[in-house]
């Protein structure tokens, strides 16, 4: 147990370095009020996509790091989903977008978007994206607005943030279960 949580820290800083190398400086987040999840993103059918996201609890809400690789140059739409499954190949098993507000898809943080809408990630040249991004709508937990055992998916398109309910992104290329490590976090899966 405690070197999963050496390796989970080794892998927090690496994610941190990458992606403040690749961003613009941005304030320092106030300290974090409870304890890191990821989720460990895997390929589905025949991509190569895989990655870390992390998920920081702040005292106004979940920063979320994302650190991905494998995709093809552009932009690829990203979001939690539902269900914390990834076993089908398509990963169909996932889910829709989680959505406890029943919301219309949308813009990240925009009032007519799901709570899981993160916009897309941005593959450089080498299939390398890094995103940042805040959220006041998810909480670490497994409440209503709680996305511990859930999914995080990365689909193959850019999401243009409009048509609904997914934002037109096309195929999920990768899944990857919002845990806590060593906590027996259980998946949320379809009743």
């Amino acid at each position: 147990m405690r070197h999963a949580h050496t390796a989970l820290l080794g892998a927090a800083a690496l994610l941190l370095a990458a992606q403040s190398a690749r961003s613009e400086v941005l304030p320092a987040a106030p300290p974090a009020t409870g304890r890191v999840a990821v989720a460990t993103v895997q390929p589905l059918g025949s991509s190569t996509v895989k990655g870390l996201v992390l998920f920081t609890p702040l005292d106004h809400g979940v920063e979320i790091n994302a650190d991905i690789t494998g995709l093809a140059p552009g932009k690829h739409g990203f979001h939690i989903h539902e269900f914390g499954d990834c076993s089908a190949p398509d990963g169909g098993s996932a889910g829709p977008h989680f959505n406890p507000e029943g919301t219309p898809h949308g813009a990240p943080g925009a009032a007519a978007s799901h709570a899981g809408d993160y916009g897309n990630l941005e593959a450089d040249a080498s299939g390398h994206a890094v995103l940042r991004y805040v959220s006041h709508r998810i909480t670490l937990d497994q409440s209503a607005t709680g996305v511990l055992g859930r999914s995080v998916i990365v689909h193959e398109k850019a999401d243009d943030m409009a048509t609904q309910p997914t934002g037109a992104a096309g195929g999920r290329i990768g899944c990857g279960v919002i845990i806590v490590e060593g906590a027996n976090t259980v998946p949320i899966t379809k009743q």
